[in-house]
Protein backbone atom coordinates (compact mmCIF):
# COMPACT_ATOMS: atom_id res chain seq x y z
CA UNK A 1 0.00 0.00 0.00
CA UNK A 2 1.52 3.36 -0.78
CA UNK A 3 0.82 6.77 0.30
CA UNK A 4 2.20 10.19 0.79
CA UNK A 5 3.15 12.45 3.14
CA UNK A 6 0.52 15.40 4.33
CA UNK A 7 1.87 18.94 4.41
CA UNK A 8 1.77 20.15 7.89
CA UNK A 9 -1.28 22.39 8.23
CA UNK A 10 -2.59 22.09 5.27
CA UNK A 11 -2.17 24.73 2.97
CA UNK A 12 -0.15 27.22 5.14
CA UNK A 13 2.60 24.10 5.87
CA UNK A 14 2.92 25.84 9.23
CA UNK A 15 3.95 22.34 11.62
CA UNK A 16 1.84 21.48 14.38
CA UNK A 17 2.58 22.79 17.86
CA UNK A 18 5.55 20.73 19.56
CA UNK A 19 3.90 20.21 23.06
CA UNK A 20 4.63 22.12 25.93
CA UNK A 21 7.63 23.90 26.70
CA UNK A 22 10.35 22.46 28.80
CA UNK A 23 10.47 24.07 32.30
CA UNK A 24 13.84 24.26 32.82
CA UNK A 25 16.09 26.56 35.28
CA UNK A 26 15.60 29.71 33.33
CA UNK A 27 11.76 29.37 34.00
CA UNK A 28 12.14 29.12 37.13
CA UNK A 29 11.06 32.27 39.40
CA UNK A 30 13.94 34.81 40.60
CA UNK A 31 13.86 33.71 44.01
CA UNK A 32 14.48 30.34 42.88
CA UNK A 33 17.29 30.67 40.92
CA UNK A 34 18.53 33.32 43.43
CA UNK A 35 18.73 30.56 46.09
CA UNK A 36 20.54 28.14 44.06
CA UNK A 37 23.22 30.49 42.97
CA UNK A 38 24.06 31.63 46.12
CA UNK A 39 24.07 27.71 47.85
CA UNK A 40 26.55 26.99 44.30
CA UNK A 41 28.73 29.92 45.41
CA UNK A 42 28.79 28.89 48.98
CA UNK A 43 28.94 25.17 48.17
CA UNK A 44 31.93 26.43 45.83
CA UNK A 45 33.81 28.06 48.88
CA UNK A 46 33.73 25.36 51.08
CA UNK A 47 35.23 23.06 48.44
CA UNK A 48 38.13 25.58 48.36
CA UNK A 49 38.42 25.77 51.47
CA UNK A 50 38.11 21.81 51.86
CA UNK A 51 41.39 21.63 49.07
CA UNK A 52 43.51 24.40 50.90
CA UNK A 53 43.45 22.07 54.44
CA UNK A 54 44.20 19.25 52.97
CA UNK A 55 46.85 19.89 50.40
CA UNK A 56 50.11 21.53 50.99
CA UNK A 57 49.39 24.43 48.36
CA UNK A 58 48.97 26.76 50.97
CA UNK A 59 46.56 28.40 48.41
CA UNK A 60 46.10 31.43 50.78
CA UNK A 61 49.18 32.38 49.42
CA UNK A 62 47.35 33.86 46.64
CA UNK A 63 45.55 36.42 48.33
CA UNK A 64 46.00 40.25 48.18
CA UNK A 65 50.13 41.39 48.42
CA UNK A 66 49.81 45.37 48.48
CA UNK A 67 51.55 47.84 46.54
CA UNK A 68 53.40 44.62 44.39
CA UNK A 69 52.81 43.70 41.01
CA UNK A 70 52.25 40.24 41.50
CA UNK A 71 49.89 41.23 43.79
CA UNK A 72 47.28 42.38 41.83
CA UNK A 73 46.15 38.99 40.58
CA UNK A 74 44.78 38.79 44.48
CA UNK A 75 42.01 40.85 43.83
CA UNK A 76 40.46 38.09 41.68
CA UNK A 77 41.59 35.16 43.75
CA UNK A 78 40.88 36.67 47.15
CA UNK A 79 36.98 36.63 47.50
CA UNK A 80 37.55 32.77 47.04
CA UNK A 81 39.89 32.00 49.93
CA UNK A 82 40.09 31.72 53.39
CA UNK A 83 42.01 31.89 56.24
CA UNK A 84 40.46 28.75 58.18
CA UNK A 85 36.85 27.09 58.67
CA UNK A 86 36.06 29.53 61.15
CA UNK A 87 36.86 32.76 58.84
CA UNK A 88 34.74 30.72 56.23
CA UNK A 89 31.67 29.65 58.57
CA UNK A 90 31.46 33.70 60.12
CA UNK A 91 31.44 34.94 56.51
CA UNK A 92 28.55 32.45 55.50
CA UNK A 93 24.84 33.45 56.16
CA UNK A 94 25.74 36.93 55.92
CA UNK A 95 27.00 35.91 52.05
CA UNK A 96 23.92 34.10 51.04
CA UNK A 97 21.09 36.37 52.77
CA UNK A 98 22.95 39.63 51.42
CA UNK A 99 24.03 37.98 48.02
CA UNK A 100 20.43 36.92 47.32
CA UNK A 101 18.98 40.30 47.97
CA UNK A 102 21.26 41.79 45.89
CA UNK A 103 20.50 39.13 42.79
CA UNK A 104 16.49 40.02 43.84
CA UNK A 105 17.58 43.64 42.19
CA UNK A 106 18.69 41.49 38.89
CA UNK A 107 21.87 43.87 39.19
CA UNK A 108 23.73 41.02 40.44
CA UNK A 109 26.95 40.60 38.13
CA UNK A 110 27.51 44.21 37.86
CA UNK A 111 26.92 45.37 41.48
CA UNK A 112 29.09 42.75 42.68
CA UNK A 113 31.72 43.53 39.65
CA UNK A 114 31.99 47.19 41.20
CA UNK A 115 32.39 46.11 44.26
CA UNK A 116 34.99 43.48 44.02
CA UNK A 117 37.54 46.17 42.45
CA UNK A 118 37.09 48.56 44.89
CA UNK A 119 37.67 46.69 47.94
CA UNK A 120 40.05 44.89 46.31
CA UNK A 121 42.12 47.83 44.90
CA UNK A 122 41.57 49.19 48.49
CA UNK A 123 43.30 46.61 49.74
CA UNK A 124 46.22 46.71 47.76
CA UNK A 125 46.62 50.28 48.05
CA UNK A 126 46.27 50.80 51.72
CA UNK A 127 46.55 47.22 53.25
CA UNK A 128 49.93 46.81 55.71
CA UNK A 129 53.07 45.68 53.91
CA UNK A 130 54.12 42.63 53.92
CA UNK A 131 50.63 40.65 54.54
CA UNK A 132 48.71 38.69 52.45
CA UNK A 133 44.54 39.68 52.43
CA UNK A 134 41.65 36.76 51.68
CA UNK A 135 38.54 36.82 52.58
CA UNK A 136 34.70 37.71 50.78
CA UNK A 137 33.97 39.57 53.70
CA UNK A 138 34.96 43.32 51.31
CA UNK A 139 32.15 41.48 48.48
CA UNK A 140 29.65 41.13 52.11
CA UNK A 141 30.27 44.45 53.20
CA UNK A 142 29.81 45.98 49.53
CA UNK A 143 26.90 44.09 49.38
CA UNK A 144 25.50 45.12 52.80
CA UNK A 145 25.76 49.12 51.70
CA UNK A 146 24.09 48.72 48.33
CA UNK A 147 21.25 47.38 49.58
CA UNK A 148 21.43 49.73 52.16
CA UNK A 149 21.28 52.48 50.05
CA UNK A 150 19.75 51.71 47.09
CA UNK A 151 15.76 52.60 47.88
CA UNK A 152 17.49 56.49 48.59
CA UNK A 153 19.42 56.68 44.99
CA UNK A 154 16.41 55.02 43.62
CA UNK A 155 13.82 57.08 45.67
CA UNK A 156 11.92 53.58 45.85
CA UNK A 157 9.70 53.11 49.28
CA UNK A 158 9.85 49.49 49.31
CA UNK A 159 13.77 49.55 48.42
CA UNK A 160 13.90 51.99 51.86
CA UNK A 161 12.19 49.54 53.63
CA UNK A 162 14.47 46.46 53.35
CA UNK A 163 16.89 48.71 53.39
CA UNK A 164 16.10 49.46 57.09
CA UNK A 165 15.14 46.07 57.50
CA UNK A 166 18.67 44.49 56.57
CA UNK A 167 20.01 47.32 58.60
CA UNK A 168 18.66 46.35 61.70
CA UNK A 169 19.43 42.82 61.34
CA UNK A 170 23.21 43.24 59.83
CA UNK A 171 23.60 46.90 60.42
CA UNK A 172 26.08 45.89 63.68
CA UNK A 173 28.62 44.60 61.08
CA UNK A 174 29.36 48.26 60.11
CA UNK A 175 31.71 48.33 62.64
CA UNK A 176 33.93 46.29 60.30
CA UNK A 177 34.89 49.07 58.20
CA UNK A 178 37.18 51.07 61.66
CA UNK A 179 40.19 50.44 62.33
CA UNK A 180 40.53 47.39 64.76
CA UNK A 181 43.66 44.82 65.59
CA UNK A 182 45.70 42.99 63.82
CA UNK A 183 44.59 40.00 61.37
CA UNK A 184 41.34 41.94 60.36
CA UNK A 185 41.65 43.74 57.30
CA UNK A 186 39.25 47.10 57.98
CA UNK A 187 40.68 48.21 54.61
CA UNK A 188 38.42 45.71 52.29
CA UNK A 189 35.66 46.31 54.41
CA UNK A 190 35.78 49.80 54.23
CA UNK A 191 36.43 49.78 50.36
CA UNK A 192 33.90 47.34 50.08
CA UNK A 193 31.07 49.45 51.59
CA UNK A 194 32.35 52.36 49.89
CA UNK A 195 32.20 50.01 46.83
CA UNK A 196 28.28 48.94 47.60
CA UNK A 197 27.12 52.84 47.56
CA UNK A 198 29.35 52.98 44.48
CA UNK A 199 27.50 50.63 43.15
CA UNK A 200 23.61 51.67 44.10
CA UNK A 201 24.54 55.33 42.79
CA UNK A 202 25.86 54.01 39.35
CA UNK A 203 22.68 51.58 39.00
CA UNK A 204 20.27 53.81 40.42
CA UNK A 205 20.95 55.84 37.32
CA UNK A 206 19.75 53.12 34.76
CA UNK A 207 16.79 51.99 37.27
CA UNK A 208 15.05 55.21 36.68
CA UNK A 209 15.79 55.38 32.96
CA UNK A 210 14.04 51.98 32.52
CA UNK A 211 11.45 53.20 35.26
CA UNK A 212 10.52 56.46 32.99
CA UNK A 213 10.50 54.49 29.68
CA UNK A 214 7.26 53.66 28.13
CA UNK A 215 6.12 50.23 27.92
CA UNK A 216 6.08 48.70 24.48
CA UNK A 217 2.66 49.10 22.71
CA UNK A 218 1.06 45.78 21.93
CA UNK A 219 -0.32 46.65 19.21
CA UNK A 220 3.02 47.86 17.55
CA UNK A 221 4.30 51.32 16.69
CA UNK A 222 3.37 53.06 13.85
CA UNK A 223 5.90 54.97 11.60
CA UNK A 224 3.60 57.55 10.59
CA UNK A 225 6.71 58.93 8.37
CA UNK A 226 6.00 56.01 5.80
CA UNK A 227 2.76 55.09 5.59
CA UNK A 228 1.39 51.56 5.55
CA UNK A 229 4.54 50.40 7.83
CA UNK A 230 4.19 49.40 11.41
CA UNK A 231 7.43 48.59 13.78
CA UNK A 232 6.80 45.38 15.68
Amino acid sequence: MTGSLGSYGGAGGSPPPSGPPSKGPASWPLWARSVIIMLSLTALLYVIEFIDVVSDRDLDSAGIEPRELDGLSGIAASPFLHADWEHLMANTIPGIVLGFLVLMTRHFLIATAIIWVVSGLGVWLFAPPYTVTVGASGIIFGWLTYVLVRGLFNRNFLQVVIGVAVFLIYGGILWGVVPAGTGVSWQGHLFGAAGGVLAAWYLSKKDRKQAQTPPPSPYGTTNFGNPGSTRL
